[in-house]
């Protein structure tokens, strides 16, 4: 009996010992699994945190396959309204080249007309000294007539007087019969010269009247030439003038097509990016002021466009489209610190805080803003107001474009 309870007894030690170590592996495990429903629970949180991200991230794709779509669109429409460009654009270029063509034949044919017009000035020149020649020749003419015309009256006087001596002469005609049969053949060649003088003078005056004539017809025809001539000349110079405006009109509807295509391109092709980031002042303290004054952030990080003027402090939109804009402004002495977002002379943002610590203090904001082509956006600092900045740049002024519109 006795090595029975000494067995029995060594079983139950053997069995106490079986039943702690069971119970520190009971331990264990409740401890292990206590680490386990911590772990499943966290990774039930991570598992609802990545399902709601997901959803974001599902709804973010959601709006950004939207967005290229759009985007595609309009990528289609611009290509379109591009390809309608390009071809007024090339229209444009054939009329101009035409008109180009049409100045070019105007001007060859101004050219002829001036030439002939000064070859019909020369020719006038010599009709109108061939004019003066004959009116000289006609008055010569004329002289030489009167003259003839006085001789003739004296022939005729002479004849007279002759004809009284002949008569006279008759009567002692048997007496000296040979003196006058030779004075009276005398008589009779004189006279058959006179008449025959008479005559030609009579032709002559006959010509110079012709000629003089056909002078004055030929004038007549050069001064219509001439006016016909005026008249088109005139035409010709309203045409000119004419194709010069509606050149000038093609010009400026060329210039404004194709500033309109170098905008399109800018937008359809990515080309143009805008960004920029500038901090306030290496010198500490800015303000206060006694009234309200724009800030300068004169420390330019970057400026892709050109778009920020880092000497006023102002930034100017190159295009439509949004654009974001963020500022973080500081101060370490006790006193308000604020700021201003202006978009052209419109506030949009009033960001205030009071130091009350003495010590470093900062702020920040941020905003999308829609601005037209030319939309200026300017950070101003308050009247009474005060802000701080060194090398080491606590405040800042940033923007950038997110896409035109």
């Amino acid at each position: 009996m006795e090595s029975r309870l000494t067995d029995g007894h060594n079983t139950t030690t053997a069995l106490e010992v079986r039943l702690r170590s069971t119970q520190t592996q009971l331990e264990q495990l409740e401890s292990h699994t206590a680490a386990l429903e911590v772990r499943l629970s966290d990774g039930e949180k991570q598992l609802d945190h990545l399902k709601t991200e997901n959803s974001v991230q599902s709804h973010q794709l959601s709006l950004m396959e939207s967005r290229l779509t759009d985007g595609h669109n309009t990528t289609t429409e611009l290509e379109v309204r591009l390809s309608d460009g390009e071809k007024q654009l090339e229209h444009l270029k054939t009329e101009n080249s035409v008109h180009s063509e049409q100045l070019s034949s105007l001007e060859s044919r101004l050219n002829i007309t001036h030439n002939t017009t000064t070859e019909l000035e020369v020719r006038l020149s010599d009709g109108e000294k061939q004019l003066e020649h004959l009116k000289r020749e006609n008055s010569e003419l004329e002289v030489r007539l009167s003259d003839g015309e006085k001789q003739l009256e004296h022939l005729k006087t002479e004849n007279s007087v002759q004809s009284e001596q002949i008569s006279l002469l008759e009567s002692r005609l048997n007496i000296t019969h040979n003196n006058t049969t030779v004075f009276s053949s005398e008589l009779e060649v004189r006279l058959s010269d006179g008449e025959k003088q008479l005559e030609h003078l009579k032709k002559e005056n006959s010509e110079l009247e012709v000629r003089l004539s056909d002078g004055e017809k030929q004038l007549e025809d050069l001064k219509t030439e001439n006016s016909a001539l005026e008249v088109r000349l005139s035409d010709g110079e309203k045409q000119l003038e004419h194709l010069k405006t509606e050149n000038s009109v093609f010009s400026v509807r060329l210039n404004e097509t194709n500033e309109i295509l170098q905008q399109i391109k800018k937008r359809n092709s990515g080309d143009l990016k805008v960004a920029f980031s500038a901090g306030l002042t290496d010198s500490g303290s800015v303000g206060p002021f006694n009234i309200e004054t724009t800030l300068v952030f004169s420390k330019t990080m970057s400026n892709i466009g050109q778009a920020y003027n880092q000497t006023a402090g102002v930034f100017t939109a190159p295009v439509r489209g949004l654009y974001f804009f963020s500022f973080t402004a500081a101060d370490y002495m006790k006193g308000y610190m604020g700021l201003y977002l202006y978009r052209n002379n419109q506030p949009i943002l009033f960001n205030l805080d009071l130091n009350d610590h003495g010590g470093y203090a900062s702020m920040s904001n941020a905003v999308a803003l829609q601005l037209e082509g030319g939309d200026q956006v300017r950070l101003s600092l308050p009247a009474s107001y005060r802000l701080y900045d060194d090398s080491r740049n606590f405040s800042v002024f940033s923007g950038f474009l997110l896409f035109a519109l």
